[in-house]
């Protein structure tokens, strides 16, 4: 019988490769140190020396030398600029190890691609021009770089025959480096005096430097530990693939996270806790005994249990599952993070719905002080509780980076808009459970006599919601409907008062009307909503926290010029003055409705007629059955 496997993918992450990264500051020399690498180790063929000479003639800033930046600044506008914009990886060995480098962009626009290459990288190389010493970008690397988990730094303080390898600079720029990374955990920095352009202690140690007694940086590089205690931590295998061509096979192919997994091994399938051991490893070359971090395999399980993509198989003491976290947030997109907003977030192979609440503190990165914040901008950092709309195994991210972290995408676009990495999961995510009641939504509706509902009125200010809504309820009133209407006006009377009129406030504002009108027609009420509710998002998170025949939207359609000339409230008025800040339609966007339930253009209908039209879309859900 064949047994279908997948590829091992062993080679990646076996204790050979070294994954690591280059940051620094603009100009620091870091494509030119792994351009000069990859040319003294003899790493680069002969048409790569070919192009390097051409380039170097064409784009060189060397004159007749070779420029080894453009070895690695493969993007045109990175040649022509004469930096790093992109992450560009490239792969090389020696005869002790193979490496993956990272070279990352230095401008503080591109401290998000800067994230990105630290992500997967066990070392980090963190150059700096030894005439400039410790400069902000430094700084903010460093903070990063001890964030994202990163233990082994080398310091390389290049240029330094610029200065004819003056020992008394190298040493000062070592010693406030040192208690500099001390003071965020890292203790393990090899600080090294270089020169990228010369070669200078880049593959081997240099005379002109003989007061310098430390290693080379491939040296360094070749020594450095990798994963050195994982092999004996508990094993973590997250199931991408369930396996099962035929009737006589299931299997379930994914990767090894942690640890070492071996047949025989009792192992819990999360979430669920269901236990059983693995019955067989397997590989298109074969069966194993076990598998390795890193490996991706085809895990045969001894008992029929509920696995599925996502799923993680986890051995000795399990991981946290859990659907509530504390974590490092980093923001992406060049839209802020609006606490309370429903984005999905990935966790491993699962696709989840997430929110984030507002964040306790913003990390500064120049100096890492915690700075009070209500939402994060575009390369911001912020520690915040995440909650996610349902429960994931996951480990703290310094324990396992692959179920520590996440990333975050818009529900809309499916862009990735941030990412994040675990601290802890929350207590309420273990304690909190959701009471049954013995008086339910059904025995509220037949109480009632008519099916509950949300109807939701949107547009812009004075377009006329609460005047037609006001219309609606009274005719449901009448016919002995039980209704209740939150307006927007009033809402922030009382429940939202604390809120102002940015967006992340305004998002917070619906985020709570819906919740409340959520419970509302749990308690069998037509509930009749009348707020601007400018983003679509927030709408259809009020529409998904009811049954989908129990929510109408209605959008009330006014033109601009048509509401600023009504006015009924003077608002517009004092947002063209100057005098009111964060006005929808003026300096704040509203996002339209593209399918609603009921569409009225308050320019052709009177609010009676406009009533009336809701009605009539009411009965035929079958809201007014019996009324």
């Amino acid at each position: 019988m064949s047994v279908p496997a997948v590829r091992s993918r062993k080679h990646q992450d076996e204790p050979g490769l070294l994954r690591f990264l280059t940051c620094g500051s603009v100009d620091d020399g870091k494509s030119t140190l792994i351009g000069r690498l990859l040319y003294e180790s003899k790493l680069l063929y002969a048409d790569q020396l070919t192009a390097l000479r051409a380039d170097s003639s064409r784009y060189g800033t060397r004159g007749a030398e070779l420029d080894f930046a453009l070895l690695v600044d493969g993007l045109a506008a990175e040649r022509e600029q004469g930096i790093t914009i992109d992450v560009a990886y490239r792969f090389f060995a020696t005869g002790d190890r193979r490496f993956i480098v990272a070279d990352t962009p230095g401008h503080e626009q591109y401290t998000r691609n800067m994230v990105t290459g630290a992500s997967n990288a066990d070392a980090a190389v963190i150059l700096l021009d030894a005439r400039k010493g410790m400069l902000t970008q430094t700084r903010r690397h460093t903070i990063l770089v001890a964030l994202l988990g990163i233990r082994h730094v080398a310091l390389a303080v290049n240029k330094l025959d610029l200065l004819d390898y003056s020992r008394t600079v190298f040493d000062d720029i070592s010693l406030r480096y040192r208690a500099f990374a001390a003071e965020l955990g890292i203790t393990e920095v090899t600080c090294i005096p270089m020169s990228a352009v010369e070669g200078t202690n880049v593959v081997t140690t240099s005379d002109r430097t003989p007061w310098y007694e430390g290693p080379a940086l491939l040296e360094w590089l070749e020594s450095v530990p990798i994963h050195e205690a994982e092999q004996a931590d508990p094993a973590r295998f997250l199931v991408q693939w369930v396996n099962r061509p035929h009737d006589g096979f299931r299997g379930f192919s994914g990767r090894v996270l942690r640890g070492s997994l071996r047949t025989g091994d009792e192992v819990h399938v999360l979430p669920g806790g269901r236990k059983s051991k693995v019955e067989r490893i397997t590989t298109m070359a074969g069966d194993l005994p076990g598998a390795v971090r890193g490996s991706s395999v085809t895990v045969v399980l001894a008992d029929e249990v509920d696995v599925s993509r996502g799923s993680v198989l986890a051995a000795g003491e399990p991981a946290e599952v859990a659907d509530a976290f504390q974590a490092h947030v980093v923001w992406l997109d060049e839209h802020e993070l609006l606490p309370g907003r429903r984005y999905l977030a990935k966790f491993g192979a699962s696709t989840v719905g997430f929110s984030v609440d507002r964040p306790k503190h913003r990390l500064d990165v120049d100096t890492g002080a915690r700075l009070p914040a209500k939402t994060l901008a575009a390369g911001e950092i912020g520690v915040a509780n995440v909650h996610l709309d349902r429960p994931v195994a996951a480990e703290p991210y310094r324990t396992c980076r692959d179920l520590g972290s996440f990333i975050v995408l818009d529900r809309l676009s499916n862009r990735t808009v941030g990412a994040g990495m675990i601290d802890f999961p929350l207590r309420r995510s273990a304690n909190v459970r959701w009471q049954a009641v013995t008086v339910d939504k059904r025995a509220r509706v037949a109480r009632n006599g008519h099916r509950p509902c949300v109807v939701w009125f949107t547009g812009l200010s004075g377009a006329g919601k609460s005047t037609i809504a006001d219309l609606v309820e009274k005719a449901l009133h009448a016919r002995g409907v039980h209704t209740f209407l939150l307006d927007g006006d009033n809402i922030r009377q009382g429940l939202n008062s604390d809120l102002g009129f940015t967006d992340a406030d305004r998002v917070e504002n619906i985020r709570r009307t819906a919740e409340v009108s959520a419970l509302l027609v749990d308690a069998g009420l037509v509930v009749l909503v009348s707020f601007i509710s400018p983003f679509r998002a927030e709408r259809e998170l009020a529409r998904g926290l009811v049954e989908r025949d129990e929510f109408c939207e209605v959008y009330v359609d006014t033109p601009l010029e048509e509401a600023r000339r009504r006015d009924p409230k003077g608002l517009y008025a004092k947002a063209r003055r100057g005098d009111l800040a964060n006005f929808t339609g003026i300096d704040s966007p509203y996002e339209p409705p593209v399918e609603p339930e009921v569409w009225l253009d308050t320019t052709t209908l009177s609010p009676d007629s406009a009533a009336e039209q809701v009605l009539v879309k009411l009965r035929a859900m079958g809201v007014l059955d019996g009324h």
